[in-house]
């Protein structure tokens, strides 16, 4: 049976987009090559940061904005934790821009986005860091940027719960099947895939670090998927509470930064971002030689942080998808516009999953594009 809507990827962006599509009565079909939740590709690793003072950008404030509401409401649904409001702390030295995600003092830009949507928050000297949260271990220069309301979410139970509740829906999910490639057809689409093809009235690609391939051009020219390595050290104490999550800019450059989380299962979860190194998602090494996790700890956590032992009880490779400017891409694919193109998170992208998902599914069921949803086309990377 031809469906309204495919849509292909099931991790963050694609599985909240198949539960939006589901509940407003689309006729739809999700499909992954593998079976999500899975470790693979971009949406794993137990915990993802979330905030609603976006140092990125105001733009994507609805979005986050949504999404912690619509994880509330799956909670209600599923019965399952998804967000802990354990408050999101961003700290850098006073007087030092550090860049983040290439915007050029991330720090100050954070505050002035929460001061500009009237988002709660406090900043924090040093000392009121230090008392607040012994576990850091500070210099004495830094200013902090403490959000009460945010904190993290689960990605694996997000994506588990948001594709139940779209199959509860009425949505069908096709896992194991591996899409070959998209063309329009007359007035709908054709996938192709490893087990036959299927057709829809639109396809709605959330291919992640395959999205490029997928799509070919321009999308393998903006699209670089990149190796990220998560890693977990041990407490050697008790966790220090309360605890936030954290994104800690240490120095002057974008490379001094990393970012952790509260305490779990007697480890806590830290690490940082590289982005000069793509990579090929299907012949991606995701192993991590244990001289990875202690050249992080030398680099990052030796001096910055108390109770934490120096070698990691764990650690896992991860992919971001990138753009030139690390900002996403939603839009009308332009040869084809019966396809619209949802994908380069640049590292930043799980805690508006659930609010994209939503805007992007009324632009496909209602063909009128949503207005948070302008500016995110890949043409401004040509300009």
């Amino acid at each position: 049976m031809r469906r309204d809507v495919a849509v292909i990827g099931l991790g963050a962006m694609g599985a909240a987009t198949l539960w939006q599509l589901a509940a407003r009565g689309v006729r739809c079909i999700g499909i992954d090559r593998l079976s999500p939740p899975h470790d693979q590709g971009s949406s794993h690793g137990e915990t993802r940061i979330t905030r609603v003072a976006v140092g990125e950008g105001a733009q994507y404030v609805p979005f986050v904005r949504r999404a912690h509401a619509l994880w509330r409401e799956l909670e209600a649904a599923t019965g399952d934790a998804l967000f802990e409001a354990c408050g999101t702390l961003v700290m850098a030295p006073r007087g030092v821009r550090t860049g983040h995600h290439k915007k050029v003092d991330f720090l100050g830009r954070t505050i002035a986005v929460a001061r500009e949507r009237g988002i709660p928050h406090e900043v924090l000297e040093a000392g009121q860091i230090a008392a607040r949260f012994p576990g850091f271990a500070l210099k004495g220069d830094e200013v902090g940027y403490l959000e009460p309301g945010a904190g993290y979410v689960r990605p694996e139970r997000c994506i588990a719960a948001m594709l139940a509740e779209a199959t509860r829906l009425g949505a069908r999910i096709e896992t194991g099947r591996r899409v070959l490639g998209v063309a329009q057809r007359g007035d709908g689409v054709v996938v192709e895939t490893d087990q036959g093809a299927i057709e829809a009235g639109q396809a709605l690609v959330a291919a992640g670090a395959w999205a490029g391939s997928l799509l070919g051009a321009p999308y393998d020219r903006w699209l670089a998927p990149v190796r990220q390595v998560l890693h977990w050290f041990p407490l050697t104490g008790p966790a220090p509470s309360p605890a936030p999550a954290f994104i800690w800019m240490h120095g002057e450059t974008p490379e001094d930064y990393f970012y952790g989380f509260p305490g779990v299962d007697g480890a806590v979860k830290l690490a940082s971002e590289q982005y000069a190194d793509s990579c090929d998602p299907d012949t991606l090494d995701r192993s991590v030689a244990p001289g990875e996790a202690a050249a992080f700890h030398a680099e990052h956590v030796a001096g910055r942080m108390h109770g934490l032992g120096a070698t990691a009880v764990r650690s896992m490779a991860c992919l971001y998808t990138v753009t030139p400017d690390s900002g996403f891409v939603i839009e009308r694919h332009p040869a084809m516009d019966r396809v619209t193109v949802i994908s380069a998170c640049s590292g930043h992208g799980f805690k508006h999953s659930a609010g994209i998902g939503e805007a992007v599914a009324d632009w496909a069921a209602t063909g009128a594009r949503p207005a948070v949803l302008a500016g995110f086309g890949s043409a401004r990377f040509a300009a």
